[in-house]
C-alpha cells in the first residue's frame, strides 16, 4: 500500500474533529512531556504528528524548538493553516519515519499512534534505528500505541498492539522504561480505544 496516498486521502476527505484519533487536549502526552523535565529550549519532535493539536499546546507552553513529522503532506498543510503565523515557529518534515535521516539531534521524540501501524518487523527495526540516530543520549522517547485490549485495526489498516513490557522489548536495551500510563481514548464517534503510553529514557553513552 502507498502510505502517503492512503493518509493524504483520509486528510482530504475528513475534518479533523471526525478523525478517530482526534484529541482536543492531548493531556497524557503533555503530562509525560512535563515529567521529562525539559527546559523550553529543548528540541522536540512529534512523529506522526499530522494535524494533532500537540504542537499548538507546546508552543503555548513556550517551547521554542518543535518539529512535526508526518508522511501526509495534507495533514501538515492543515496543521500549518490552523497555526497561522505561528507555523513559522515549527520545523515541518514530510517523510516516512522509517526513512527519516537528519543531522539534527532531539531531546524528546514523541509518537502517539504511529508506531503501531508498523506490522513489518523490518520497518520496526528501521524506526528504532531512526530514533537512535535522532535522539540525544539521555534523551526521552514517548510512545503511545494501542494496548493489548485495543482494536486490531485503525483507519482500515492492521496494527500491532503492545503492553508496556512488549513495547520496551521492541525498542531494545538502549532505552529504560521510566513510566507508563494506560489511557482509554474516546473517539469522536464514541468508540473506546485502549492505549498504552510509555516514556523511555535513553541510556547515556
Amino acid at each position: 500500500m502507498d502510505q502517503r496516498a492512503h493518509w493524504d486521502r483520509i486528510y482530504k476527505t475528513k475534518p479533523s474533529t471526525e478523525l478517530s484519533w482526534f484529541e482536543a487536549h492531548p493531556e497524557t502526552s503533555l503530562r509525560l512531556i512535563a515529567n521529562a523535565g525539559l527546559d523550553r529550549a529543548a528540541r522536540i519532535i512529534d512523529v506522526g504528528g499530522g494535524e494533532s493539536l500537540l504542537v499548538d499546546r507546546l508552543l503555548d507552553l513556550g517551547f521554542r524548538n518543535v518539529s512535526v513529522l508526518d508522511v501526509s503532506s495534507q495533514a501538515l498543510a492543515r496543521a500549518q493553516a490552523r497555526l497561522g503565523q505561528r507555523r513559522d515557529m515549527v520545523r515541518w518534515i514530510n517523510c516516512d519515519v522509517t526513512e527519516f535521516r537528519t543531522k539534527a539531534k532531539f531531546d524528546l521524540w514523541h509518537d502517539r499512534a504511529a508506531f503501531h501501524f508498523l506490522t513489518d518487523p523490518e520497518d520496526r527495526g528501521r524506526y528504532v534505528d531512526a530514533v537512535k540516530r535522532a535522539l540525544t543520549h539521555d534523551g526521552h522517547l514517548i510512545m503511545a500505541t494501542f494496548s493489548l485490549g485495543g482494536p486490531p485495526k485503525c483507519s482500515g489498516l492492521d496494527v500491532v498492539r503492545y503492553s508496556s513490557l512488549s513495547l520496551a522489548q521492541e525498542i531494545g536495551s538502549d532505552f529504560q522504561l521510566a513510566e507508563s500510563i494506560d489511557q482509554v481514548h474516546v473517539t469522536p464517534g464514541g468508540t473506546k480505544q485502549a492505549f498504552a503510553f510509555c516514556r523511555f529514557v535513553r541510556h547515556a553513552a
